[in-house]
């Protein structure tokens, strides 16, 4: 049995505010994918899929046919996506299908997320005293971060500049318009010491891929890609997290750090090798800490990087180009399947106008989300 895993298809719709509810929106990124990979749904073996807020992936069936598949639901936070995918690329390793999706959606309601805290394992206390406002544990790990190594301010404004000027190349990008970095600065404080549009904002979307064996792939007359690698990961003890009640003194750990190195790893490459990537950006500051904890770089050293343009489109490491969660906005079940579907089309050469010169041959993709889970995926072409 062949441990290779072929992406063969992918989808997505565009993602913002749509009328249209999140599950038909999975359907319309479904049938994207299937047609990008040229097959039926009822070629599909299995299926696994989920939403944080939209409803049940396994109810898809309804819509896009009933072939007594088995469909599994995920549900993961941030790592949703991630994670649906690893269990798609276990069940082709595993014998258990040779064509299988993974699909991720939502839809979620203006204005902050609002989790309730004995879904985490927390008491009520902890919602009334303020601390389940996600926009304050992000703003008080990049005022630690950017203490400790030297990261100012004018940084993050470039992070989000770059991420307004990439989506205002990608049709399903939600936020088109560029936006100065002055005037990035400029938006208004929401926690010190990230400013409102440094932010992303929940959104709707979907994202799907079609996944096969090498056997299968070889019968289909689209490219597809290789996934070398997929890795999910929760935290360990000393990692500083959203949700989390306290920190222990001395050195942290981080889910993200384990999370990439597991992917590298199994893929057999380190992230020297890598020639474009999607971190994940709920804000600029998590894009900042991931390029060291993903291991692109050492701690500090983003701040020399970013200004030199090495993480635009045409830079030595291409971050983000499709302009991120800033960008796109951020459908949790959906972000994970967007930004491999972007990967794969940086790969594909089918990017269009924001397509990475030199036809990248190694890409990576990273997301990360409470209470500290995080899924990387390694692909080539």
């Amino acid at each position: 049995m062949s441990a290779d895993v072929l992406i063969c298809g992918t989808g997505r719709t565009p993602f913002g505010r749509p009328e249209a509810s999140g599950r038909q929106l999975a359907v319309s990124a479904v049938n994207a994918a299937l047609t990008d990979a040229g097959i039926g749904w009822s070629r599909v073996r299995a299926a696994f899929g989920g939403s944080d807020n939209a409803g049940l992936a396994d109810t898809l069936v309804a819509q896009l046919g009933l072939t007594g598949l088995p469909f599994v639901n995920v549900k993961n936070g941030c790592a949703t996506g991630g994670s649906a995918l690893v269990s798609a690329v276990n069940a082709i390793r595993s014998g258990m299908a040779d064509v299988v999706l993974a699909v991720g959606f939502d839809k979620h309601p203006r204005g902050a997320f609002d989790p309730r805290p004995e879904d985490w394992g927390l008491g009520e206390e902890y919602g009334s005293d303020g601390l389940m406002v996600t926009t304050q544990f992000f703003g008080m790990k990049i005022q630690r971060y950017m203490h400790d190594h030297g990261v100012t301010p004018q940084t993050l404004a470039l992070v989000a500049e770059k991420a307004y000027r990439n989506g205002g190349m990608t049709p399903e990008a939600w936020r088109r318009k560029p936006v100065s970095a002055a005037a990035i600065l400029d938006s208004g404080m929401v926690s010190d010491p990230l400013t409102r549009y440094m932010f992303c904002s929940p959104g709707a979307g979907a994202a799907a891929l079609v996944l096969c064996s090498p056997e299968v792939a070889r019968t289909l007359d689209g490219p597809s890609v290789t996934l070398r690698s997929a890795a999910v990961r929760t935290r360990r003890f000393g990692s500083f997290e959203v949700f989390s009640p306290w920190i222990p003194g001395g050195e942290l750990t981080s889910v993200s750090r384990d999370a990439s190195a597991a992917a590298f790893a199994e893929a057999g490459i380190g992230p020297g090798d890598i020639d474009v990537c999607q971190l994940q950006d709920t804000e600029s500051g998590a894009e900042v800490m991931h390029m060291a904890e993903c291991g692109f770089c050492e701690d500090g050293e983003q701040e020399r990087l970013i200004a030199s343009g090495a993480t635009e489109i045409g830079g030595a490491l291409p971050v983000n180009t499709d302009g991120g969660c800033i960008a796109n906005g951020e459908p949790i079940g959906a972000s994970g399947l967007r930004q491999v579907h972007e990967v794969v089309q940086q790969l594909r050469g089918r990017a269009g106008e924001r397509q990475v010169p030199g036809r990248p041959r190694v890409g990576f993709t990273h997301v990360y989300g409470a209470p500290g889970v995080s899924a990387c995926t390694v692909l080539s072409r």
